[in-house]
């Protein structure tokens, strides 16, 4: 679909938006980051994550989905370079608050979030990682498969032969109804050339990532994924606070952005003023070799 015509802001092109990173990690954490719990729980039923499992989460947030394998037995690190307010958050919801406890050690020793790249995790005299995650969906984003692969040439020597390595990616733009959502950001940041810039999802994404990574693909599956909003404030929030406006605001500023972001929902608001909007996701399960 071809992007509508782009007002120019020059005055505001390469300019840093300006947000309360704290406000927009506080977002993500209450609004945006459930939206991916189905595909969470089809991961982690189909892999039997337990009691046996060492995982490393890439680009781990706030932590929903660490929290989610801990709540199964699994021993989880998380890791983020990207967003220090979400790992702040991730630190408050897994590490305990009374470290003298038996409870609280035991906790302690199950799970690590530590801010920066797979390389920071690494612990010599710890085993090798059985479940490397990164759950954060590609294919909406240029360029957002190279910054995956990044992390996982990090990511895969910390884990053991055979261990589990879990791409997640954005389906067909058919069956996403936020991809028209999303399609605002590009038209705003068009200004910057690309920066931030909206592709559809190609079948083969994920396959590519793994080829390009010496892993070896051992399935896949589709998940649905509404994304459900209270009201189009919380929708706004929530999709603001995944940092895929941040170059929209950059070009244009936050009250364009907003607009148009709210005039985009409109089409997905139903009767009772909620905000309702369809995506089908996919995950593909890969091994070390």
């Amino acid at each position: 679909m071809t992007p509508t015509l782009v007002r120019q802001h020059s005055s505001h092109a390469g300019a840093t938006p300006r947000v309360d990173p704290r406000a927009r990690a506080r977002d993500w954490s209450e609004i945006q980051e459930r939206m991916l719990v189905p595909l969470y729980e089809a991961v982690y039923e189909r892999l039997h994550v337990g009691g046996g499992t060492r995982m490393l989460g890439l680009g781990c947030g706030s932590g929903l989905a660490l929290l989610m394998a801990a709540s199964r037995g699994a021993s989880v690190t998380g890791v983020d370079s990207r967003f220090p307010e979400r790992v702040d958050l991730a630190r408050q919801r897994l590490l305990p608050d009374a470290p003298g406890s038996r409870e609280a050690r035991a906790r302690a020793d199950a799970a690590r979030v530590v801010e920066g790249g797979p390389g920071d995790a690494a612990d010599p005299s710890a085993p090798a990682f059985t479940l490397v995650t990164a759950f954060e969906p590609i294919g909406c984003l240029a360029g957002d498969s190279e910054g995956l692969g990044e992390l996982l040439a990090q990511a895969v020597p910390l884990a053991g032969r055979g261990a589990a390595v879990v791409l997640a990616g954005w389906g067909p733009p058919e069956r996403c109804a936020t991809t028209s959502v999303l399609r605002v950001a590009t038209k705003l940041a068009d200004p910057l050339r690309g920066a931030g810039r909206w592709r559809p999802a190609l079948r083969d994404d994920l396959e590519e990532v793994a080829q390009r990574a010496g892993l070896r693909p051992d399935g896949s599956g589709r998940v649905a994924c509404p994304f459900g909003y209270g009201d189009v404030d919380s929708a706004v929030r929530g999709l603001l606070s995944t940092g895929l406006f941040d170059a929209a605001i950059a070009a244009t500023d936050q009250e364009q952005v907003d607009k148009e972001l709210s005039e985009a929902l409109h089409a997905h608001r139903r009767p009772d003023g909620t905000v309702w909007m369809p995506n089908v996701f996919r995950y593909l399960i890969a091994r070390t070799t």
